[in-house]
């Protein structure tokens, strides 16, 4: 439990630290959207544009788990979309739901918590899975929200105007522009890999920040039937599922393995929130969601340490 309150804890104090900067009147109404448009265009993506960049062919090559974290994501957004849909939300909300479910902390509480846990020999574990979390099931979400706001005219139309947005679009230039340096072999150079550092590293804080800035504002959700609802397939059915797929469908090493699944076990990243922010959609079920995952996952992440340890 030491492990993980050391990880979850930093997170804590940055929210806590929005909420009071908030109710202290500190920061105002307008620093919401400039702070998350701040995360959205210029530190997020140039956070995934660095993990891109340093990808390698041996951190692509284990299928088994790569196939394993994927479909561990792949149920809980299944689940979650499908039950908003149900509630009669628009595809773009239900998007938001969807990613809440899938959308683990993995940049942010991960790779310490790896580090902590397993070793050095994690880490490629844990960079996969951030590309996947981050990059992959955010390019997905996006998709879906395009292609749902911007449903105008014929299919045609639509599918131009999605595309198009999407080529303009930080969240998926960063971590493409990343993918084309990492394959054809290139280093950075000192001053732009330390420059991509610095402002990568401001993403998760300023985001976290904003989360505490929302919270502040008593939008929390009243649906907490639904908050409930995503924190249990987050935390509960997406480790369970990649255990599963991890342990008995597909073959790895046990180092490889054992982090997928405490990967996948890891409480709701700001993600979502930033996506929901940028695209004006409704985020106070997913601050809750973020907030009690966190809250939970001191016991649940705690407990599969030990098994996994």
């Amino acid at each position: 439990m030491h492990a993980v309150i050391n990880a979850a804890l930093p997170i804590f104090a940055l929210i806590f630290t929005g909420y009071v900067c908030a109710k202290l009147k500190l920061l105002g109404d307008r620093a919401i959207d400039s702070l998350n448009r701040f995360a959205v265009y210029l530190a997020l993506p140039t956070l995934l544009f660095g993990a891109m960049a340093r990808i390698t062919i041996e951190q692509i090559s284990q299928a088994g788990f790569a196939l394993a974290f994927a479909g561990g994501i792949a149920a809980p957004f299944l689940v979650a979309f499908l039950m908003a849909r149900r509630r009669k939300l628009r595809v773009a909300q239900a998007s938001i739901e969807g990613l809440d479910a899938g959308y683990a902390n993995v940049g942010f509480m991960g790779i310490p918590l790896c580090l902590l846990v397993f070793g050095d020999s994690s880490i490629p574990a844990a960079v996969i899975a951030t590309l996947f979390t981050a990059c992959l099931l955010f390019a997905a979400s996006i998709m879906l929200i395009e292609a749902d706001l911007r449903r105008v005219g014929s299919w045609r139309y639509t599918l131009r105007n999605v595309l198009l947005s999407a080529a303009r679009n930080p969240l998926l230039i960063g971590p493409a522009a990343g993918l084309t340096v990492g394959m054809a072999g290139f280093s950075l150079p000192a001053p732009v890999e330390r420059s991509v550092l610095l402002l990568g590293g401001a993403a998760s804080p300023v985001a976290l920040v904003c989360i505490g800035l929302f919270l502040a504002q008593e939008r929390m959700a009243r649906d907490i039937k639904t908050v409930a609802v995503l924190v249990g397939l987050k935390l509960i059915v997406q480790p369970a599922v990649t255990a599963v797929l991890a342990f008995y469908v597909f073959t790895m090493p046990p180092i490889w393995s054992h982090a997928a699944v405490l990967l996948g076990a890891l409480p709701i990243g700001s993600g979502p929130f930033v996506l929901a922010a940028l695209y004006g959609l409704e985020a106070n079920v997913t601050s809750g969601a973020i907030l009690l995952s966190h809250l939970c996952s001191v016991v649940t992440v705690s407990l599969l340490v030990a098994w996994l340890g």
